[in-house]
Parts: structure tokens; sequence; C-alpha cells
């Protein structure tokens, strides 16, 4: 049975954090936190690591990563860019915005032929996480439409710096993904409670312990042709607009929708955190040095 791979999400230039926080030395042996992430996957088994990253900073990525991981997995990196259109569209000159995390998986496509998780790379798992989602991967192994996503409770994945957004997820009795809805400037309020906007701009509150996805998804190889064939109708309707963002939720709630996959949330123990925000740097730091000093990790890591 072939490995499951590892599809990590680092085209983004991170605009609220103000650089390329992706390669920012986090860790006491200068480790940044996808290191992390990668290390956790290869101890759960996963035999490769693909990179999505953007062209501009490709050379400066590859040098920085490439024969970091020594022998220990295989490593591969796929370009996205907002010209990555399906044949017969144009882009409108005047976007800037890349395409989306939907967009991000589907530019990967060339590159992956097993069961593979997805994650972001300025974000923290936990070695957890990574075990238990390769767990499911490989049970899937050969199946169609069999998805899955790590699920985090809303409480544990806010910011001190500043507003965040999330993927607020509603369940059935069998632990099956319903949807998942989008939800932008989360934060927690004096009195405890925390609130975000919804899909439609509504100020609502967001349940302590419900459900959010961090974007750790896991799928199956065919979700490349559903999602480009979704991806081509979205094109269709909002390429135009220079904000419109094609977004994983969009397409696993598509495909729940027509009934084509289901989407197995994968409870974690894991705490998550992030670096959202340069503030954000100094406590990440002190936590990863903790987990170091705990014994968890090893440093340096490689």
């Amino acid at each position: 049975m072939s490995k499951p791979t590892l599809l990590i999400l680092a085209a983004g230039m991170g605009s609220r954090y103000g650089g390329l926080k992706q390669l920012d030395k986090m860790g006491p042996s200068g480790e940044t936190i996808m290191d992390y992430s990668v290390y956790d996957a290869i101890n759960a088994g996963f035999g490769k690591i693909v990179f999505v990253i953007r062209n501009s900073f490709r050379k400066e990525f590859e040098e920085r990563v490439s024969g970091k991981y020594g022998n220990n997995i295989e490593v591969a990196f796929a370009a996205q860019e907002l010209d990555m259109l399906p044949a017969g569209f144009t882009l409108n000159p005047e976007r800037v915005k890349p395409w989306g995390t939907g967009h991000a998986v589907m530019v990967a496509k060339d590159h992956v032929n097993t069961p593979f998780a997805v994650i972001n790379a300025d974000d923290y798992y936990g070695h957890n996480s990574f075990n238990i989602i390769a767990g499911y991967l490989n049970s899937v192994s050969g199946k169609n439409g069999a998805f899955s996503m790590v699920g985090f409770k809303a409480g544990n994945t806010l910011s001190e710096s500043g507003t965040v957004s999330r993927g607020v997820c509603t369940t059935d009795n069998q632990g099956y993904l319903v949807g998942v809805e989008e939800h932008h400037k989360i934060k927690r309020e004096p009195d405890g409670n925390i609130i975000g906007e919804n899909g439609s701009g509504v100020i609502v509150n967001i349940p302590e312990n419900c459900y959010v996805s961090m974007n750790m998804w896991g799928f199956t190889p065919d979700v490349f042709e559903e999602g480009n064939s979704l991806f081509r109708e979205f094109i269709s309707k909002k390429g135009n607009e220079i904000g419109s963002e094609f977004y994983i939720p969009y397409v696993v709630n598509r495909l729940l929708e027509n009934g084509y996959a289901k989407c197995r949330v994968l409870e974690t123990p894991d705490s998550w955190f992030g670096v959202t925000y340069k503030e954000d740097r100094e406590s990440v730091s002190k936590t990863i040095l903790g987990l170091v000093s705990n014994g968890t990790y090893p440093s340096p890591l490689f």
C-alpha cells in the first residue's frame, strides 16, 4: 500500500503578518512551524511532501527546504499562480488576490496519486493529529469520495493579537461533516463569548466547543477531477470579481451536497497554534520551546 502524501499550502504571502512567515524561524534551532509538521508527518508514515508555493519566492523557498529533511521523505513543489485558469478563461488584469485554498489544492494534481492530507504551512497541528489522519487515509486507499477533516475546538484556535477566519463545522450524529461555513473576524469578547461574521456578514455567536476547520483535510485523489470541474464553474460565475476566492470548504460542501463524498470529522487531543500576526511570534516560540523541553521534539529536528 502506498504511503499517504502531505500537501502543504505555502503560497500565501502573509499580508497581515508582514512577510514570508512560512520561512520564519520559530524553534530553538531555527526551525519553522512547517518543519514540525514535516517531522510529525514522517513519524506518522507519510511518504511524500508537496509544497504549494508561488514562483516569486520559489528559488528562496527551495533553497531553504530542499535537503533539509535528508532522505527521510520525498519532496516536490507545485506553483500556484493567478493565470493558472481552465482553458478558455482569461485573467482579470486588476486581480492581485490568489484564487484561494481550493485552487491551491488543484494545482498539485500532477504531484499526488495517493490519499493525501492538506495543511497550512504556518499552522501547528500536533503529532496526534498527523497520526489520526494518516490512519484514516490508509484506511480509504483505493476509494473515491472518502474525505476527512481534523476538527479543533473553536475556543482553542483564537489569536490574542487580532481576529481570525475559521470554517465553522456542522456534524451529524455519526461524526460526518454536514457542512462548513467560513466565518471571519472571529474574536473573544471581554465577557468570554466568541463572536464572528458568518458568510453573509452577520455577527453571530460561535460556541466554545464547536468544531472548526484549521485546514487539515484528508482527500482521495479523485477530488482533483471533481474540484477542477467546480473551479471551472466558479470561474465562469465569479472569475471577474477581483476578490472572489475558491476555498476548500466550498469544494467539500458542494461534493457533500450532491452526494458524491462523505467527510469524517476526526477528533484530536492536540492544541492548535499559529502565526496570523507578527505579535503571535513570541508566544509561538515559547510554546515550541516548551514542547522541546518536555521531550515532544528533539532540537535540532533534523
